[in-house]
């Protein structure tokens, strides 16, 4: 039990800003394990995006509210993965090789995919969570949050981390097995059971389409996925279940 707590807060220090014990780092034994929490970690950051929507409602109004939940979980996981979905734009935007791509992925700087890429995928998210009903937007956000991280776990799963060079994010981008998955898989639906329909499990289809799309595109230019690959899946995945359930609404 010891283990598995410190391997969750090892992914509670790796992929957000929440402060953590100071016994916890950034072990390679304890990252490359820590991906199994990744979507209960989802779960953590979409509850303080639910919970900023829920109480500045009561001040401003749904469209800022919205922005202002989206903000909160940008600041906590410190733009962690919208960094990583910039960053892919970048490099398969700009990039023909895959040695071209990997290093256009590795630069720090943003680039004009990379920035027209984040300002489209920020404003199609904010603009769906604005027209999905009031009282589903804050379970809304947390099981986004949730399914799209586990989403993002089956990338790993599926695809080869590819980056020869050692990087900070290598440990947790490889090595998830068929027991880590599907803990994975269960707190990455766990949120939906508060919807109170089962249609809603439908969304992960769409969902891992998109994955299967970009998966494919990983593979076919640069023979797999990096950490920034897993970024893009989980912020693409999220937009797309936040799409997904405002249809399901609509027509159900």
């Amino acid at each position: 039990m010891k283990e598995e707590i410190r391997i969750f807060f090892t992914a509670l220090m790796f992929f957000t800003r929440i402060p953590c014990p100071k016994w916890v780092g950034h072990e390679p034994g304890y990252l490359q394990k820590s991906s199994k929490y990744f979507p209960l970690v989802g779960i953590l950051v979409g509850s303080i995006g639910a919970i900023t929507f829920y109480l500045s409602h009561f001040i401003v109004s749904i469209p800022l509210a919205i922005i202002s939940s989206v903000i909160a979980t940008v600041y906590t996981t410190g733009a962690f993965h919208e960094d990583g979905f910039a960053d892919v734009c970048d490099g398969f935007g700009g990039g023909w090789t895959k040695e071209k791509i990997l290093l256009i992925m590795k630069d720090s700087r943003l680039g004009t995919y990379g920035t027209i890429g984040l300002v489209l995928l920020l404003g199609v998210k904010i603009l769906a969570l604005t027209e999905i009903p009031i009282h589903w937007i804050p379970i809304t956000l947390i099981s986004g949050h949730s399914s799209s991280r586990f989403i993002a776990t089956t990338l790993i799963y599926t695809h080869p981390y590819v980056r020869d060079t050692d990087s900070k994010a290598k440990p947790a981008a490889q090595g998830m097995n068929t027991k880590m998955l599907l803990i994975s898989g269960f707190f990455g639906v766990l949120p939906f059971i508060f919807f109170r329909n089962p249609l809603v499990f439908l969304c992960l289809l769409p969902m891992y389409l998109s994955k299967m799309y970009l998966g494919n595109k990983f593979t076919k230019w640069i023979g797999g996925q990096t950490g920034d690959c897993a970024g893009a899946v989980q912020q693409v995945s999220e937009v797309i279940f936040y799409l997904s359930i405002l249809i399901l609404w609509k027509f159900t």
